[in-house]
């Protein structure tokens, strides 16, 4: 007796510009930069416009951050779009590479599978695959790729920092350090005006007023905290008080992070060398002055 076999068709998928679908987009840098920002703003404009011009889809969003691939906490555009997946507004979802979608392997590879069991797919530019029909291992070895080309991003930034302090070059973050701003050389520069406020919280306190009155003098003489607050926290006169960079001196690599990961830093207690740099900018406070309120 002979057997009968039906053989069942392909199933042959349309490509993805011919499905009708709610495409979204997901761009990312990693830093502010004026160069960065303005690569950002290229791919959202790339993006709006090639989804815009297909006829079968509809723009269903352009998520974005400036923020690092590997903490997604910063990443407050991509949680908006796993939010909005959960909510069923996206079918595609459209990136650059793996790595501008994250570089933490165990995340990316976790968000991917989730959005696969949904049936919504992430199209990378580079490497050209869909992850709905490209295998787990594939994906797998990009996430762990992009994963290792952070990390060795991360060391090489670290190295040029070190041979940077090694040289006695200062890294500082003036952004918030009353009494100075950053000169055309990079380096601090006094900002007169509030180089005065400085010197008037040692002054008082070599009077023997203590952090809480000075607070209160500060404050009832309409004088406001570098970032323009009008009333001022204890521990932050306490912490100016103690500061060696009013006397021009600078201690680097107090601390330091151990996880690229985490980005979390912790307390350099010998674990790594660190930097003493006397008169690595202009003082403010004279050495007597500073020994004085040390005691």
């Amino acid at each position: 007796m002979s057997k009968r076999i039906d053989i069942q068709p392909v199933t042959v998928k349309k490509p993805l510009v011919e499905q009708p679908l709610r495409v979204a987009a997901y761009c990312r840098v990693s830093t502010d930069s004026k160069e960065q920002l303005g690569s950002l703003e290229n791919q959202i404009e790339f993006y709006t416009d090639y989804i815009r011009k297909q006829i079968n889809w509809t723009l269903a969003g352009i998520y974005s951050d400036n923020a690092s691939g590997v903490r997604i906490k910063k990443r407050t555009g991509y949680q908006q779009m796993m939010k909005d997946r959960k909510n069923g507004k996206i079918d595609l979802i459209l990136a650059k590479s793996i790595s501008r979608f994250g570089r933490d392997t165990l995340t990316t590879i976790k968000d991917i599978s989730r959005l696969k069991k949904m049936s919504i797919g992430v199209y990378f530019e580079v490497g050209r695959f869909d992850t709905l029909t490209t295998s787990d291992s594939i994906i797998d070895q990009y996430a762990t790729l992009a994963q290792a080309e952070s990390q060795s991003h991360s060391e090489n930034v670290k190295f040029g920092m070190r041979r940077r302090m090694e040289s006695g070059r200062t890294l500082l973050n003036h952004t918030q350090f009353l009494g100075y701003t950053k000169g055309r050389d990079g380096e601090l520069k006094v900002v007169p005006e509030e180089a005065e406020i400085v010197r008037k919280i040692f002054e008082l306190y070599l009077q023997g007023n203590g952090v809480r009155k000075i607070k209160r003098y500060l404050e009832e003489h309409g004088i406001r905290t570098v970032t323009g607050k009008a009333e001022w926290s204890t521990s932050t006169i306490d912490r100016m008080l103690s500061n060696m960079k009013y006397i021009g001196r600078v201690l680097m690599q107090k601390s330091y992070t151990p996880d690229f990961l985490t980005g979390r830093q912790v307390k350099n207690q010998g674990q790594l060398a660190m930097y003493l740099v006397e008169d690595a900018h202009e003082p403010i406070i004279d050495q007597m002055t500073f020994n004085r309120s040390k005691k």
